[in-house]
């Protein structure tokens, strides 16, 4: 059966603790739900545009975002399909999430990971190959030289050793391991076994991230690991190939199982600078919290240009008539000056002057 090697290292352990305190302040940061939708909005184009652009889709954020929108954009069709493939995709393990319970036995399973696979590769790869386990051998080449870089198990093995992956998350062993652990331990196997002809990668990242969610790490759906892995792509694969180096899984010539240590400290190092990162960015609208003392706890509800205005006020401490046209093209003065008088009417911001100098600061 399979059961991993790994080292919890000081800086695993270091990134957990990051992680941990992250998701704390995370999970209860009072946010009203327009800013709570603009977060989740924000990780979903995230994941999708660095998911796919990490395994060379050429579109940028905002050619996915209009995809994902229902416009259209100027790209291959397979490109333009990706983006709407791994968007089913996280829908898919929301919607998992809702309506599995984490104590279900077996919830991990072949079929889930077939699932997603053909999620991520339909009208992509021939209908025969689309959520399919492969029956032939793969290799991966060095694009420059052409030289095998990695081959995967035999396709005759795939079946038995993601059966045993799943045997081993689904039972005791694993679930004395953290979360974060066993989530990045499937991803490498996936990435190992590679159980199909195209798309693992993007499987393996999307069944680590539903792991995550199930696992009670789904930390309001606000982080994007995908956009950690593509700002550095030679740094994700370098990841991947020190545990590939460091031994042979069962009895090879190197007479000892793969180390996914150097993995491991590089996925939680990930997921810790990215859950800090959005704890910073919630922390600067802490006004919110403020806000909501001040009515009772009650909610407000904001406009996105409201919400916009608010955060410009915070990065640069005040709001002028002159920097309307740069903070929104294409608005008239007049729209702007209404969504300046409902944030004054809901004690939110004041207007300091009385001319077009004057100058827009949050309420203290």
């Amino acid at each position: 059966m399979y059961s991993p090697h790994f080292t919890i290292s000081n800086k695993v352990l270091s990134n957990i603790g990051v992680i941990e305190g992250c998701r704390e302040v995370i999970n209860n940061a009072p946010l009203v739900p327009a800013w709570e939708k603009k977060f989740q909005e924000d990780a979903v184009v995230r994941q999708v545009h660095h998911g796919t652009h990490l395994e060379g889709n050429p579109l940028n954020k905002e050619e996915a975002a209009k995809v994902m929108a229902g416009g259209n954009v100027l790209g291959r069709p397979r490109d333009v399909q990706e983006i709407i493939n791994y968007r089913f995709v996280l829908d898919f393990i929301g919607n998992f999430q809702k309506e599995r319970k984490k104590e279900e036995h077996n919830l991990y399973t072949e079929g889930l990971l077939e699932k997603l696979h053909f999620l991520t590769t339909n009208k992509i790869l021939p209908s025969e190959k689309c959520g399919k386990i492969r029956e032939t051998q793969v290799v991966l080449k060095n694009s420059q030289t052409g030289e095998v870089s990695f081959r995967p198990p035999p396709a005759i093995e795939v079946s038995y050793l993601i059966e045993d992956l799943f045997e081993w998350l689904n039972g005791g062993e694993a679930k004395n391991i953290h979360p974060i652990i066993r989530s990045g331990v499937v991803q490498y196997e996936i990435v190992r076994v590679h159980p199909f002809v195209d798309g693992n990668g993007r499987v393996a990242r999307a069944m680590a991230t539903l792991v995550l969610y199930m696992e009670g790490y789904d930390i309001r759906r606000f982080f994007s690991l995908e956009e950690y892995y593509d700002r550095n792509t030679v740094e994700y694969y370098r990841a991947l190939q020190l545990v590939s180096n460091s031994g042979e899984t069962g009895s090879g010539s190197a007479g000892q199982p793969l180390n996914l240590t150097p993995w491991l400290e590089y996925f939680t190092e990930g997921l810790a600078i990215e859950l800090n990162r959005i704890k910073e960015r919630i922390r600067k609208l802490s006004v919110d919290v403020h806000m909501k003392e001040k009515l009772g706890g009650q909610q407000l509800f904001l406009t996105e240009r409201q919400i916009k205005i608010i955060e410009h006020i915070q990065e640069t401490g005040f709001l002028q008539n002159q920097s309307f046209g740069s903070l929104f093209p294409m608005i008239s003065e007049d729209t702007i000056l209404r969504e300046l008088k409902e944030l004054v009417d809901k004690s939110i911001i004041v207007k300091r002057g009385k001319t077009k100098g004057a100058r827009y600061v949050l309420k203290t």
